[in-house]
């Protein structure tokens, strides 16, 4: 079943010929470039859009990819979109629709034919209004179409000796905020520094959700003994109220995606 798959993905690709994949470095669009890597004759190139909600360190390793598998790739410098400054419940929808015309308008300044992101078969169960925004403005998601889920993308990454196959989930520093929340470029600076101190610590997949002057915790349950040991406890204490939270929790459920959502049922 899976080498099925696999074998529909390479024929779409194919097919397509000529193909800008919007790259996050993330696990799913990381296989799907690879993929399309290894098709003879189809003319490729990696876009990566740079925001000030997205991480440096995803940009970075989107970079450091495609040096080491020598695939073309460009990085599109874009504002904040103001539409969605407030972090409207929509607000996936409408930076797809800010963002993914800067996409398109490289792609066809340079002569490609289409653009296809990673999106796999288990977004259809999401919360994932950004979906909407892709197919109204027909960019093409592989993976989906072949009906590849994470946990064979996964699989698959691991057999091609990708380095992003047991990546944690990634998601852009806008999920840490709730809706309708003013969002201030010191925001999203505190997040990503929290954030980038628990990776440095050996806590990858941490999320840092700002409540106001709040940092809420969320990490794999694996780690919570590590997290609340007296010396670990008081290092963490420390550098977040540096970078400027007054009060740091442990949210006791851990880690889940889209726990800001409306219907905590769903997945961002």
């Amino acid at each position: 079943m899976l080498n099925k798959k696999l074998e529909t993905l390479d024929n779409i690709l194919k097919d397509l010929q000529s193909i800008v994949v919007a790259f996050s470095g993330g696990v799913d669009s990381t296989f799907l470039l690879h993929r399309a890597s290894l098709i003879k004759k189809v003319k490729l190139c990696a876009v990566t859009i740079r925001t000030p909600y997205i991480p440096k360190r995803e940009i970075d390793e989107a970079i450091e990819f495609c040096i080491a598998y020598e695939i073309n790739h460009a990085v599109l410098d874009v504002d904040f979109p103001e539409i969605i400054r407030h972090n409207p419940v929509e607000r996936c929808y409408l930076c797809k629709t800010k963002l993914f015309p800067q996409i398109k308008s490289f792609a066809n300044k340079n002569g490609f034919l289409h653009i296809a992101d990673g999106s796999n078969s288990d977004d259809n169960g999401d919360f994932r209004p950004g979906l909407k925004a892709l197919k109204e403005m027909g960019i093409k998601s592989p993976l989906m179409e072949s009906g590849l889920i994470k946990s064979e993308i996964r699989e698959l990454s691991q057999k091609e000796g990708l380095p992003t196959w047991d990546k944690p989930a990634y998601a852009c520093l806008l999920t840490r905020l709730p809706y309708e929340t003013k969002i201030t470029e010191n925001d999203l600076r505190m997040i990503e520094k929290a954030e980038q101190f628990f990776f440095e610590k050996g806590f990858p997949g941490t999320r840092v959700r700002k409540h106001g002057e709040i940092a809420r915790i969320e990490c794999l349950p694996g780690y919570f003994n590590k997290l609340i040991h007296e010396d670990e406890r008081n290092h963490i204490i420390s550098n977040l109220r540096n970078i400027g939270f007054r009060y740091i929790s442990l949210d006791l459920e851990g880690y889940r995606s889209g726990s800001l959502n409306p219907d905590k049922k769903q997945n961002e």
